[in-house]
């Protein structure tokens, strides 16, 4: 690998955290530069997310339809969900979030890729799962609510989502990270070359 991102972890010589909610909080690090200034950075801490770009055997992508209050939008989005505890396995989690909110389960998994979504302002990492083999999840449906109580559900060839990215239509990052990386997948070197689902996740390091 001729480029690959390396850890690092500049001196911080002061931290304070201003606001703490519910899932995440916010914290402001006087952190010291390279010519020995000291600068105030704030950033959102995040326990990490999953998200689940779940294939059919038609090639079509299970997405669901959300208001976002933030961005005062619907939008298009693959399953997605935190990480409900410090070293969660990130696999159980993504199934759990595609059964709470597709009903759906997988018997393929790999990992598709890593990503931080805003590194600018939010330590949050997330990974995202390809999965195949679908089938419907037994048992009652998990009961929704708030956001989720509105949500849709439908199922869109590939192509037809790439096309809405590259459109401007289409704007959740876990959702274009994901077509766009599967269709790289499947142009070059197959799902067989992808990482194993329990691969490891240095950002959110866990047990299997």
């Amino acid at each position: 690998m001729g480029f690959q991102d390396t850890p690092e972890e500049w001196q911080v010589t002061a931290t304070v955290t201003p606001f703490t909610g519910n899932k995440t909080s916010v914290r402001t690090d006087d952190v010291v530069m390279p010519d020995g200034s000291v600068h105030s950075r704030d950033y959102q801490v995040h326990p990490g997310s999953v998200a689940v770009l779940a294939l059919d055997a038609e090639g079509r992508v299970l997405v669901l339809r959300q208001y976002r209050h933030p961005v005062r939008h619907k939008l298009w989005e693959i399953p997605a969900g935190l990480l409900d505890v410090p070293g969660e396995n990130p696999l159980h989690a993504a199934q759990r979030e595609l059964y709470e909110e597709a009903h759906v389960k997988a018997e393929d998994w790999r990992v598709l890729t890593d990503v931080y979504p805003t590194p600018g302002g939010c330590d949050e990492a997330v990974r995202i799962f390809l999965a195949r083999d679908l089938s419907e999840a037994e048992g009652e449906r998990f009961a929704v609510s708030e956001e989720e109580a509105d949500m849709e559900q439908a199922r869109v060839p590939l192509q037809e989502l790439v096309r809405g990215v590259l459109a401007g239509d289409l704007h959740n990052n876990c959702l274009v990270v994901g077509v766009l990386s599967l269709t790289a997948v499947l142009a070059g070197d197959g799902v067989d070359s992808l990482r194993p689902a329990e691969a490891p996740w240095p950002a959110r390091p866990f047990e299997v």
